[in-house]
Formats: structure tokens, sequence, C-alpha cells
């Protein structure tokens, strides 16, 4: 992987994302696709933040989780998609490798983000099921601030260690990548320097900051569980796992493809899979994730429905104001 005479040889300062360039004559129906995805993903998004900050009866901390998690996702989308829809509609696949860093710094502090705030969901979700008469004492506003502010820079920090370690490799080989995003091991691996410190940082920074957020998530729903099979009555079961139940889902897809992307075995035949796979925590979960809590829950749905009156009002208020006026 490291290479001794690299001082010889001209450093690049261009790569090239291959994507889905091997797709030709879908390059148009792709970049609709996207684009349709990409308006969607932020459209939605967008509107989950805008619903919790002005409905009063979406001040609670579950809430406040949420829009930090819709406007993270709308980031995080915003790291992949522009770019890609760029490269689908004029063929050009370069990026520069200071273009790839960057992309690389905010897509890695946005997941890494995304981990503590789901992690800080499920434990407010722990409380609220498992502890409910001192709820409102123990996830007081201080509390949320801090895991929501602390889920910011903790995902902001372990990106800026790893970005420092990957600015000082030099790239003067190869310069394709076969992906729509810049991902890190096969950046790494294009690198003529010795990268074996690089791959330590990688697995110590990911093993030191996500594995606990995830442990966190997962042990706050094993604590759930307990608790809810212990509910004597049906209905009571049922409404406990209903508080539960979006962000179960939202964590089951985001870890669930993870895992199996960075888990598959190195090669060809898995390439174009783990490809289609890295959709699902870059394009689809953000995508979703407005559906998943706005279909399964009564109070984003009375919140939308509330707004969508009053802005029904306004309009034939205005409507008849105009027509007072002429």
């Amino acid at each position: 992987m490291a290479d001794t005479g690299w001082k010889n040889q001209t450093t690049i300062t261009e790569l090239i994302l291959l994507g889905f360039g091997d797709l030709p004559d879908l390059q148009i129906l792709l970049f609709l696709m996207f684009l349709l995805i990409y308006i969607a993903t932020v459209a939605g998004n967008t509107l989950i933040v805008v619903l919790v900050v002005t409905d009063q009866h979406l001040h609670t901390p579950m809430y406040f989780f949420l829009g930090n998690l819709s406007y993270l996702e709308t980031c995080y989308t915003s790291a992949f998609l522009p770019r890609l829809l760029a490269s689908l509609l004029t063929g050009d696949r370069t990026i520069s490798v200071n273009g790839c860093i960057t992309q690389l710094y905010f897509s890695g502090s946005l997941a890494a983000t995304e981990c503590y705030l789901l992690a800080a969901m499920s434990y407010d979700r722990y409380l609220a099921i498992c502890k409910p008469l001192h709820y409102s004492t123990l996830m007081n506003n201080r509390f949320r601030l801090q895991l929501a502010a602390g889920s910011w820079l903790n995902g902001c920090l372990a990106s800026t260690v790893f970005i420092l370690f990957i600015s000082q490799l030099i790239f003067c080989g190869p310069n394709e990548i076969d992906h729509f995003y810049c991902d890190p091991i096969p950046l790494m691996e294009l690198s003529c320097s010795d990268i074996h410190l690089s791959i330590l940082v990688d697995f110590i920074i990911v093993s030191v900051f996500t594995l606990p957020p995830f442990l966190l998530t997962l042990t706050s729903y094993v604590f759930i569980l307990a608790s809810t099979l212990r509910i004597p009555s049906t209905t009571g079961r049922q409404k406990a796992f209903y508080t539960c139940s979006s962000h179960l889902t939202v964590v089951t897809i985001f870890y669930g493809t993870i895992f199996i992307v960075y888990m598959l075995p190195k090669g060809d035949t898995l390439r174009d899979l783990k490809k289609v796979l890295s959709l699902c925590f870059t394009v689809l979960t953000p995508l979703v994730n407005p559906l998943i809590y706005s279909l399964r829950n009564r109070e984003v749905k009375e919140a939308l429905r509330k707004a969508v009156s009053k802005c029904g009002f306004h309009k034939k208020k205005t409507c008849r104001d105009s027509k007072i006026i002429i």
C-alpha cells in the first residue's frame, strides 16, 4: 500500500468518482429520480423542523431531538446528492482531492452526529417508558440541550481528528473511486503514502465515537422491551411500543444498512451491491424519516393538519380582504 518512491511521481489533484457511470443509458432517468428524492427529502425534513418550532404541542424533548435529526438529515443528504446530480447531468465525474476530503469531513461528522442523536432519542424513550414518574425531572430543558449540543460537538470532533490524518496523505497513483461519494477506505487505498496509521486512526475513531452511542441505543431498547413486557394490559403494551416504534424503525434502517455495507467482504462481485446498499443510509434514510415520523405519529399529523388549516384560513382571509379593498 505504501510506495517508497512516491517522491519521484507527480502528485494528482483530481479524483474520479465513477458513481453510476457504467449505466450510460440511464443517466437522465437516474438524474430525475435523485432530483425528486432530493427535493422530497429537503421539503419533508424542513417541514418537520418548521412544525417542531412553531407548534407549541411539539415543544417536548422527543420532538426537540426529532427537529435536530430532521435538520441533520437535510444537511446529510446535501453532502451527497448535489454532487451526484451534477455528475449525472454533465457527465463530469471528477472531483478535486480537497473537495473529496471536504465531502468526507461533512459526511463523516454528520453520520457520527446522527449516531449520537439516535442514542439521545432512544435514551429519551427509555426514560419516558421505564421512569415515567421522573421523566420531566430527568429530561429537563438543560439536559436535552446538553445532549443535542454534545451530539453535534462529538460528531464534528470525530471527523476533524480523522481528516487531520487524511489531509496529510499524498496521492500520485490511480485516481478512480468506484463509488458515488468519497468513501474513506477506497480514498486511502489510492494514496501512495503509508496509510497504516490512518487506517488505525479510522478504526479507533469509529470504535470511540460510534460504538458507544450504538451500545447506548441497544441497551435502551433492551430495557424498554423488558419494561414493556411487564405491563399487564395489552393496551398498555401497545401504547408503550407505539411511542418508540417510529424511532426504532429509523434506527434499524440506519444501523442495519451501515453494518451490512461495511461488513461485506471486499470483491468486485459485491461492489455494485455495496453501492446500492450505501444509497439506503445516504439517500433512503433521510427521505423516509419524515414519512415514518409523520405517518406513524398522531401529534405530528395533528400539527400538520392545524398548519394546513391555518394556511387555508389566512389565504381565504387575504382573498376576502383584497375583494373588500377592490
